[in-house]
């Protein structure tokens, strides 16, 4: 594999869901086979789910067995190093949100280099950030993330592969639209969380009895 930024910072999201699972799995309480497979899922499903759409297949993990290797490896790490990561629900924001800002920038820039409209480059870019995290909530059995009022996780996504577009338009260097992008929904992820940011929900007005 050619070591361009694109494919490290590819490699760190891996790397990142992949942990997120499973601290996610160990909150569960899985057992060891549980916890790899959440790793697995976490780290590969909205990945899997891009390439299945545009029709590239085998999918990339498929090809490259570098991303086994390193989702065992990941999830090793989180099981041998539990004790180290105190409270693990904030671990597990943390590596969710660094996956989450990584990946969204392997969805769009794969749009963009299948010459999709850049608007399904930007909803590549929130499936491939934000699937994985769905899949790895239904399997522990929660709401996922994406549909909770509390929780700006998608949205982060479309507004960062917004900036990818925007700026790839403006021929603005490629090391630099990656780092803005994956900042940009770190960034917002980070400071909505902080300051209690939410997108406006609607409950069905009950007429009184």
């Amino acid at each position: 594999m050619e070591m361009s930024l694109f494919n490290i910072l590819d490699i760190l999201g891996t790397i990142a869901f992949a942990i997120s699972g499973a601290l996610a799995a160990m909150n569960r309480r899985l057992d060891l086979f549980g916890i790899f497979i959440i790793a697995f899922v976490t780290a590969i499903g909205g990945g899997t789910l891009r390439d299945v759409l545009i029709g590239q297949t085998p999918v990339t993990w498929m090809e490259n067995l570098l991303y086994i290797y390193i989702i065992a490896l990941s999830a090793i790490f989180a099981i041998v190093f539990r004790n180290k990561l105190d409270y693990l629900k904030k671990s597990l924001f943390l590596f969710d949100t660094i996956g989450l800002g990584v990946f969204t920038i392997t969805g769009v820039e794969t749009g963009i280099q299948n010459e999709l409209a850049p608007i399904i480059s930007i909803a590549l870019g929130g499936m491939t950030g934000a699937f994985g995290g769905v899949i790895r909530d239904i399997l522990c059995n929660e709401i996922p993330v994406i549909f909770r009022k509390a929780e700006i996780y998608a949205t982060a996504c479309f507004i960062g592969g917004f900036f990818f577009v925007l700026m790839y338009r403006y021929n603005i260097p490629m090391d630099i639209i990656y780092v803005v992008t994956s900042l940009t929904v770190i960034g917002i992820r980070l400071l909505a969380v902080k300051y209690h940011i939410t997108l406006p929900h609607f409950y069905p007005t009950r007429k009184k009895s």
